[in-house]
């Protein structure tokens, strides 16, 4: 029973993860605003990547830098939810030094000059890094917000994952653009 439970949970996570996905996301859609499909989407990745045991206390810790409707609609959809059995808590970023631990940093588009530094800051630590820019999955990102054919894609780069001591699920895996 417990084990057809179990079966149950994974596969609802699955066929809302593929639902999400399979929306393909135009680009340009008036549905839904891009802060919120990033933010979904975001909040899903984070259901397929697994942390090491040692970020799995305290607070469960989501850094936004350079978006504020991004921002305020993780807080709005997911303040005083939990995610993995921790709190979420939403962060602004002001400057890569004002933070020092994170499970996510999401950086916007408009501060794709920061990459560098937010890499450098945060390589070798747990942190799923994820960004919206060009050519920044293959920069370092752990995943990257894409444009192809004018439907919203992502990049996944495993190096930059496991040099973070992540793990991404085979679903996500095979539904991202691998670089």
């Amino acid at each position: 029973m417990r084990k057809n439970l179990n079966q149950m949970k994974r596969i609802g996570k699955v066929v809302a993860l593929i639902g999400l996905l399979l929306l393909g996301f135009t680009v340009k859609s008036a549905d839904r605003p891009m802060h919120e499909i990033h933010s979904m989407l975001m909040f899903n990745f984070i259901k397929y990547v697994e942390w090491p045991e040692t970020s799995k206390s305290g607070n469960f810790v989501i850094g936004v830098y350079g978006d504020d409707e991004v921002l305020n609609t993780l807080k709005t959809f997911y303040t005083n939810r939990s995610v993995k059995g921790q709190n979420v808590q939403i962060v602004k970023i002001t400057d890569v030094n004002s933070i020092n631990s994170a499970h996510v940093v999401y950086l916007a588009d408009d501060m794709n000059s920061q990459f560098d530094e937010v890499k450098a800051k945060f390589s070798g630590k747990p942190t799923l890094i994820i960004t919206d820019g060009n050519n920044l999955g293959k920069k370092g990102s752990c995943i990257n917000f894409k444009e192809i054919g004018g439907k919203l894609k992502f990049e996944i780069n495993q190096a930059s994952i496991q040099q973070n001591n992540l793990k991404v699920s085979n679903q996500l895996a095979s539904m991202g653009i691998m670089i």
